[in-house]
């Protein structure tokens, strides 16, 4: 066998792992970013080639249903975001949502709330019932626990029921956050979260069949960990979210450090 071929087999076996270890979604991209990082001399044309030789490909964004619930009376807060999905640093600007599970127990809700600068998941919960205390204020609470200084910051959110309630807007306004509304059915006005829902239905939970809430919980926790500290996103010039917040913190050394940890 030929020099090129043997080091052909070598990366094709280490695209095998690299793509198995990442959900099986990453496509050429971010393989080749992916294999770089680790110091393999590989081009990108190189990386698709031998891709099609495996037999791998990556997953594209699944869309996600709409599972606010439109509220009944008017409500006052704006828009302040406008479609304008950036931030300054973390704990700038959070955007919440919610999706569902289907299980064979019955239905699933999953609520996420993400940081717009370093697209860092910094609060989910996940239950059987889309009540507002059951489901979205668990992630909230979980993410202000994790950012510790919410001073200035804007929560974004579809104007559901469950966002516009009173009893998440007391607690948003507890610790000086500003509330911004979307509409409801309009996927434009929350973008982010909208792609975060799609992300999580397309790379784990559309991959099999979930038995129960428990089942789909731990396999949230392992896909949000791996999510915030080891998917390579785009967006983020093919870093981590991890590793963003820490060049943000290295860089500005007098802001209030956000915790990082894994959200359980």
């Amino acid at each position: 066998m030929s020099a090129r071929r043997l080091r052909d087999a070598a990366l094709v076996e280490r695209l095998r792992e690299v793509h198995a270890g990442n959900y099986g979604v990453y496509g050429v991209r971010k393989m080749w970013h992916a294999l770089r990082r680790e110091g393999i001399d590989i081009g990108r044309e190189q990386t698709a080639r031998l891709m099609r030789l495996a037999g791998l490909s990556g997953k594209g964004k699944g869309g996600a249903p709409i599972t606010t619930r439109k509220p009944t009376g008017p409500d006052a807060r704006p828009d302040l975001v406008n479609r304008e999905f950036k931030a300054c640093g973390p704990n700038r600007l959070w955007v919440a949502d919610i999706t569902y599970v289907r299980t064979r127990g019955g239905f699933a809700y999953t609520a996420f709330v993400t940081d717009v600068y370093s697209r860092r998941i910094v609060g989910w919960a996940l239950s059987d019932s889309m009540r507002t205390e059951a489901l979205p204020l668990q992630a909230l609470n979980q993410a202000i626990v994790c950012a510790k200084d919410t001073a200035g910051l804007v929560h974004h959110a579809h104007h559901g029921s469950q966002y516009v309630s009173i009893v998440y807007n007391e607690r948003l306004a507890e610790h000086g956050i500003t509330a911004s509304t979307g509409t409801v059915g309009d996927s434009y006005d929350n973008a982010l979260a909208e792609n975060v829902n799609g992300s999580y239905k397309n790379e784990i939970i559309h991959t099999r069949t979930w038995n129960d809430v428990v089942d789909v919980e731990i396999a949230t926790f392992e896909w949000v960990t791996w999510w915030n500290e080891s998917r390579l996103h785009q967006s983020l010039g093919y870093r981590t979210p991890a590793e963003v917040e820490e060049e943000f913190w290295t860089s500005n050394p007098n802001h209030e450090r956000m915790e990082i940890k894994a959200n359980a």
